[in-house]
């Protein structure tokens, strides 16, 4: 499933870079679009108002699948690697070792208080 993703956003990606490059790079910008008059001409839209939302669909496209693959990515990629790779090798990765405690000693017995002496010495 992961690969589907991977193939669309690739596919999306490479569409949107070919709308980009045909697109006039002398088009005005914002500044030419100002409440959109400027690509309409008795009703007639132009080319560049078509690019422009090809822009802004392919655009959202790669931003929709890049946030949507996530839940299909599998929680722990380490494991899947180690999966092939124990598939590639034919060996199996050993398993960490338990980590021994350390002997711990008893707390060293606290001094009793000095007990006051009767006149103070």
């Amino acid at each position: 499933m992961t690969l589907l993703f991977v193939i669309l956003i690739i596919l999306a990606s490479v569409i949107l870079g070919l709308i980009v490059l045909i697109q006039n790079p002398k088009g005005g910008g914002l500044s030419g679009n100002i409440a959109g008059f400027s690509n309409q001409f008795m009703g007639v839209k132009q080319t560049t108002d078509v690019l422009e939302k090809g822009t802004w669909i392919f655009g959202g496209l790669i931003a929709v699948l890049c946030i949507v693959s996530v839940v299909f990515m599998p929680k722990n990629a380490s494991t899947g690697v180690e999966d092939r790779l124990n598939q590639a090798t034919g060996t199996g990765i050993p398993a960490p070792k338990p980590a021994t405690q350390p002997a711990t000693q008893p707390p060293a017995p606290v001094p009793a208080p000095a007990t006051p002496t009767p006149g103070g010495k």
